[in-house]
């Protein structure tokens, strides 16, 4: 009897593609990648049905990848970018990816950190907590109807961190909110009123607010400054002028890491 299971597709081989390419493999699905450079179309004449398409690259270069993928594919996408909104996929006319505000991490030469379960919500959800729980790391099915509210509060946790981060010269998630309790919550009313414009819908922003708490008190030794803290400041800015929301608190924060000497 043939059990070959279909193949799954990874664009974007990093630390994050390395880790879910090792959760379909456990699950008895080979995995495709489609490497920088690499024509999709190419993979996609071997491969034009996969199980699934994880999009695996980063936040800037999403929409290319997007804009490029092929036909056959848009129906069966992963997407786990951090800052995600739904006008990021339905731009392209992707109407229901899955999607996986993903609430680990993976350094180079580090195991997998696991801050809290990751929620996945999509038509390829089971599969992917499934995959996920398979190679240890705990993930929950949520309903299509939650993603938003969640997408946000991963949004924000992010923002946060990392733009709080830069306004005080780095430390670490605990830091932050143990001592600077009143910057971080005027940086989050900013970056939750962009948040509010981008989805474009009514946003929970207690419980945004608590899954980021809960967030710093599971990992409070968690960095509060990544190394794409300047560009994501910058995003925001551009997204607020865009937008024509005020963010005051943002606009103060230095373009560069502050010094905490």
């Amino acid at each position: 009897m043939d059990v070959r299971k279909d193949p799954a597709v990874v664009v974007g081989l990093g630390e994050m593609g390395s880790v879910f390419s090792r959760a379909f493999l456990r699950a008895g699905h080979p995995v495709y990648p489609v490497l920088r450079g690499v024509d999709p179309d190419t993979v996609a004449a071997a491969v034009p049905r996969p199980h699934l398409v994880l999009v695996a690259v980063g936040e800037a270069d999403l929409a290319e990848v997007l804009a490029a993928l092929p036909t056959p594919w848009r129906s069966r996408l992963l997407l786990i970018q951090n800052e995600l909104v739904p006008s990021h996929w339905r731009r392209h006319g992707i109407d229901a990816p899955t999607v996986a505000p993903v609430w680990f991490e993976k350094k180079p030469g580090r195991d997998v950190k696991v801050i809290v379960p990751t929620p996945v919500a999509g038509p390829r959800a089971e599969f992917v907590v499934a995959a996920l729980g398979g190679i240890g790391i705990p993930a929950e099915v949520v309903p299509p109807a939650a993603l938003e509210q969640r997408l946000v509060a991963k949004n924000l946790y992010i923002l946060v961190s990392n733009l709080g981060g830069l306004a005080v010269g780095g430390g670490t998630v605990g830091e932050l909110w143990a001592n600077h309790r009143p910057l971080v919550e005027a940086i989050a009313r900013d970056v939750l009123a962009l948040q509010r414009a981008l989805v474009d819908g009514d946003v929970d922003e207690e419980a945004a607010i608590a899954e980021m708490v809960a967030a710093f008190t599971a990992d409070p030794e968690h960095g509060a400054m990544g190394r794409s803290a300047p560009a994501r400041l910058a995003r925001a800015l551009d997204q607020a002028d865009r937008l024509g929301i005020d963010v005051p608190t943002l606009r103060s924060i230095p373009p560069s890491p502050a010094s905490n000497a």
